[in-house]
């Protein structure tokens, strides 16, 4: 558990909110659920009995086998061991209390993903700025989350409701996809946050290319850093 612990993994232990969020979710007969991070199993109890087929990942090995043994014989679950952000998963639902260390991984791999919709519980601050438009506190992860999602804030849970209790409010937030974009442009959006306290002419000669403005990325729009983005590119 305490390698868990590290990783920034906080155990959902209230029922109330677990199925708040499967309700939230809207899954139907139709869906394949993906669900990263089995956890306790909390969620999964509730998944499969709503889907045409859940797959829930875990990358922590005791927390693997506890699941084996408890969900042993479901037919349309399917345990799988290891990282979900290096598979290669067909799905069309994403739910999941993501471990905060891992909530921007998840948003770079989720929009490169074809999927549906997603519902997944993070830090609260992560929420704060992952909805940014404008502002010094805007990041890389946020562009790309506004540019590729359509994103609602669907609901608070208070620390209270995990175990170990965190020091920190957590969301729930739904996602449609709106677009995909490659491996490669999210390399290159990152790369411009690196060089985010320079204008944009200047960002702009780092990479061999010419661009007229004495802007700063916190000025312009996440459609307007993509295009910057696809020049890297």
């Amino acid at each position: 558990m305490s390698k868990r612990h590290a990783l920034g993994q906080h155990f959902l232990t209230s029922n109330q909110v677990a199925e708040s969020i499967v309700d939230l979710a809207h899954i139907t007969r139709r869906d394949t659920v993906l669900e990263v991070g089995t956890g306790k199993g909390i969620l999964t109890s509730h998944l499969y009995g709503k889907a045409k087929r859940v797959i829930s990942v875990e990358k922590d090995p005791v927390l693997y086998r506890e699941a084996k043994m408890r969900f042993s014989g479901i037919h349309n679950l399917e345990l799988e061991y290891g990282d979900a952000f290096e598979m290669d998963v067909d799905f069309t639902v994403l739910v999941s209390n993501l471990p905060y260390s891992e909530s921007r991984n998840a948003i770079e791999w989720l929009v490169q993903r074809k999927f549906s919709h997603a519902v997944i519980m993070v830090q609260k601050e992560f929420v704060r700025k992952l909805f940014l438009k404008k502002g010094s506190d805007r990041r890389a992860v946020s562009v790309l989350a506004g540019y590729c999602l359509d994103m609602e804030q669907l609901l608070d849970v208070g620390k209270a409701s995990f175990q170990p209790v965190p020091k920190v409010d957590s969301v729930v937030i739904g996602m449609k996809q709106k677009k995909k974009v490659p491996k490669e442009l999210i390399t290159a959006v990152n790369r411009l946050f690196s060089f985010k306290r320079k204008t944009v002419r200047n960002i702009a000669r780092q990479f061999d290319i010419v661009i007229d403005s004495d802007k700063r990325l916190e000025d312009l729009s996440d459609g307007e850093i993509i295009d910057i983005a696809k020049k890297i590119v």
